[in-house]
């Protein structure tokens, strides 16, 4: 006896084999994601990932949120001790020597097939390329990038009977406006916040260049914390609360900063351009956004996160995560994502669309981190790159706390620091 099926049963059957083997033909990305700034981040990734899969059925894209930078590289690296490893993450730019020292990472030159793929490797700001390229090699793309800018609060210096279209050019003007603003307000405001938690060696490292000082080799073999330039540029740090009582003493928490700006308990604050959306948003008071003041020289590291693909990834995942880095980086998500956020545009053909060209019209603080481009330095990247930056994290809060003068807590930091660099001397 033959069993007669009906057609629209033979339909659904039909479908739902071809819905398996799509299923099947799918090729699924597990993303580590950083989450360290303020602001729903998490729903613009979100929105990101589920348009990137509705224009490209045949790529699934998890995206897991793994705290904050430091966060993320330790699960990123017990994930692969455990041979769980993620076929690609956005991490710290410079979690780059110890990915390749790892020998966890695949170079996007081994990946890049054809022109345009080539093409798109040359297209990112070379100043943000800094921190994902060693010896002639491009390991890790730019995507959530930023560099320090200054915040200032315009009704507060108009209050303290300061121009307030006048933001502090050189770090003199910087110590005295601060301290003015503190005066007027009897107490009730501080002139300037540095966070001094999360990332101190960050907006050490600017001081640092600021007075011509670069703190690291081109290697990552060797750091220089001790320079006379260095210690001068922590003790001007520490002056603005010791000489100035512009700062507050102790430290200054990096995550709750934002909001102080916000509430308005100081009047300027050093912070990534990564909060500059959120502040647009939520500011009740008028406010410019400026390039950090300079000492001998305007400067600021760049920061942020680079994408990542990772070598235990199959062949056919590593094309399905250029194909998503490549769609995720485009100038036009680099735009929206510029806009949404705060954070930099990484390359030139983003400020050239409608989008982003328009916005920076309309709010010309939203290019002032890429205009700080051409005064940028690479961020602080080493060989044992997490226990370098706990050295030099250490000094800067002994320091800020009075635990220990400048120079002491940077001479000890430097011999901490050549301790663990010693055997990759070249």
């Amino acid at each position: 006896m033959r069993l007669r099926i009906p057609f629209a049963t033979t339909a659904l059957v039909a479908g739902m084999l071809s819905a398996t083997q799509a299923n099947a033909n799918t090729v699924d990305l597990t993303m580590y994601y950083p989450v360290s700034v303020g602001g729903a981040l998490t729903n613009v990734i979100d929105d990101l990932v589920a348009e990137f899969e509705s224009e490209h059925p045949d790529i699934s894209v998890e995206a897991i949120y793994a705290g904050n930078y430091d966060d993320t590289r330790v699960r990123t690296m017990s994930a692969i001790e455990s041979g769980d490893t993620p076929q690609l993450s956005v991490m710290f730019s410079i979690d780059l020597y110890e990915l390749v020292e790892q020998d966890a990472i695949v170079a996007f030159d081994d990946l890049v097939e054809t022109d345009e793929e080539r093409e798109w490797l040359d297209s990112f700001y070379p100043g943000l390329m800094e921190n994902g390229q060693l010896d002639g090699n491009t390991y890790g793309i730019p995507f959530q990038r930023s560099t320090i800018v200054l915040f200032w609060n315009k009704d507060a210096f108009e209050a303290a009977g300061l121009d307030p279209e006048t933001p502090p050019e050189n770090w003199q003007e910087m110590a005295e406006m601060a301290a003015t603003i503190r005066e007027a307000s009897n107490g009730e405001q501080w002139g300037v916040m540095v966070p001094s938690t999360g990332y101190p060696y960050w907006m050490f490292q600017a001081f640092a260049f600021q007075n011509g000082h670069r703190l690291m080799s081109e290697d990552g073999t060797e750091v220089y914390f001790n320079d006379p330039a260095a210690v001068e540029a922590l003790e001007y740090w520490v002056s603005l609360t010791t000489e100035h009582d512009a700062m507050p003493d102790g430290t200054i928490e990096w995550g709750t900063l934002r909001q102080n700006f916000l509430e308005q308990s100081t009047a300027m604050m050093w912070h990534t351009t990564g909060n500059l959306t959120a502040v647009l948003n939520e500011a009740d008071f008028d406010f410019g956004v400026a390039m950090l003041p300079m000492n001998t020289q305007r400067g600021s590291p760049t920061g942020g996160g680079n994408f990542y693909v990772f070598k235990d990834a199959s062949e056919e995942e590593q094309r399905a995560a250029m194909t998503f880095i490549r769609w995720m980086t485009a100038p036009e998500r680099a735009a929206d994502w510029s806009i949404e956020t705060g954070y930099m545009g990484v390359s030139p053909a983003a400020y050239e669309t409608d989008a982003l060209r328009e916005y920076v019209e309309s709010f010309p603080p939203a290019a002032v981190a890429r205009d700080q481009l051409e005064y940028g330095t690479a961020e602080l990247s080493t060989y044992q790159g997490g226990r370098i930056r706990r050295t030099l994290d250490n000094a800067v809060q002994a320091a800020l706390t009075g635990q220990m003068e400048p120079e002491a807590a940077l001479n000890q930091a430097q011999q901490e620091a050549d301790a663990i660099l010693r055997r990759y001397a070249r």
